[in-house]
């Protein structure tokens, strides 16, 4: 599937009538031009042409894997090209506003995450993030693990929080970048150990990963999309969930509970929205759509595959979650004292 973005954009007709009198011919013609035309706003026909999918982060993570699984159910059933750009960058600021600024038609979707809701907290915003955007769903939220290389001389938490005590801001974590899920996670490990570690953020949780395995970090409290199948391949080595229960795919894992690291667990959510302003026949549709391919067992059977629960919520439903979520991590961003840079 390409990865560049169908740029294509179709302009309303504007027709000035200056005679009195047309002919019967030209305005046939004219009538037969005009209805040649893409399917204006709204219309039932919709879509007529390909769609954009935005993803705030590079490849790799649960947002990504999410959105490719979407993609291809919404090829099958309508027939129109799905394109995944992925946008990462600046907290998924990029991406997101990409999709704010995008004509509001509806053939430019978007996959945001939870640091959407940290990022006004952290983040000079170019978009508003509740009256901005149109909200479709609430996809699914992710756990995170804690993994090291496998390489690593580190094989239980208590082993990590006896090194980093012993040398403070020696060991670094990967994230997938500054406000998600995984920083967020290793902050509160921080805090809850009373250990100092060195964050160093990527734009991705893919890219993250990428230099854990390389042995450049010394930890990452990844996603489980991002974690799995390294940890399956026997390349990092996991030793403990951020949950409030083990993991199913990785049943012998503790949680960091019982690891010894207090009771600490951060989902990282994952939601579908649009451009304000798009005809409310195209929202619904977007959202039913997408909803229905969520509980289809086959996208829970994937989606459990990359550790993420369905949830399927309703655009209000997820526009309300996101609103709540802004003034919960404002007050924690505050009292963590998390900076942007």
């Amino acid at each position: 599937m390409p990865e560049s973005p169908a740029v294509t954009l179709y302009g309303d007709w504007n027709i000035m009538i200056t005679h009195k009198y047309l002919s019967g011919v030209f305005l046939a013609g004219l009538c037969a031009v005009a209805s040649a035309q893409p399917a204006a706003k709204g219309d039932t026909d919709y879509p007529n042409r390909p769609i954009r999918l935005v993803v705030s982060a590079a490849p790799g993570g649960s947002s990504d894997g999410a959105a490719r699984v979407i993609a291809q159910r919404l090829n099958e059933l309508w027939k129109q090209q799905i394109v995944v750009d992925n946008r990462g960058g600046a907290g998924g600021v990029i991406g997101a506003g990409l999709v704010a600024k995008s004509e509001a038609d509806g053939y430019t979707i978007g996959i945001v995450s939870l640091r959407f809701s940290v990022n006004p907290s952290l983040l000079p915003m170019p978009f508003d993030p509740i009256k901005d955007f149109e909200f479709l769903t609430m996809n699914g939220a992710v756990g995170n693990v804690l993994v090291v290389n496998v390489k690593s001389p580190l094989t239980s938490v208590k082993d990590l929080i006896a090194q980093a005590r012993a040398k403070p801001g020696e060991l670094s974590f990967a994230s997938s970048g500054i406000g998600g899920a995984p920083h967020l996670t290793g902050e509160f490990f921080a805090q809850q150990t009373g250990v100092k570690l060195t964050h160093i953020a990527y734009k991705g949780g893919g890219p993250a990963v990428a230099d854990l395995l390389g042995n450049n970090v010394s930890m990452s409290f990844a996603s489980l999309t991002s974690a799995l199948p390294h940890i399956k391949a026997s390349r990092l080595r996991p030793l403990a969930v951020a949950a409030k229960a083990r993991a199913s795919q990785l049943p012998e894992v503790p949680t960091m509970k019982e690891a010894g690291a207090g009771d600490l667990h951060v989902l990282d959510w994952q939601g579908m929205l649009t451009t304000a302003g798009t005809p409310k026949p195209i929202v619904t549709k977007l959202s039913t759509t997408i909803r229905g391919i969520l509980k289809e067992p086959e996208t829970t059977r994937r989606f459990d595959a990359m550790g993420l629960d369905v949830i399927a919520s309703s655009g209000e439903e997820f526009r309300r979650d996101v609103a709540s979520d802004i003034k919960r991590w404002a007050k924690v961003v505050k009292e963590a004292n998390i900076k942007a840079n």
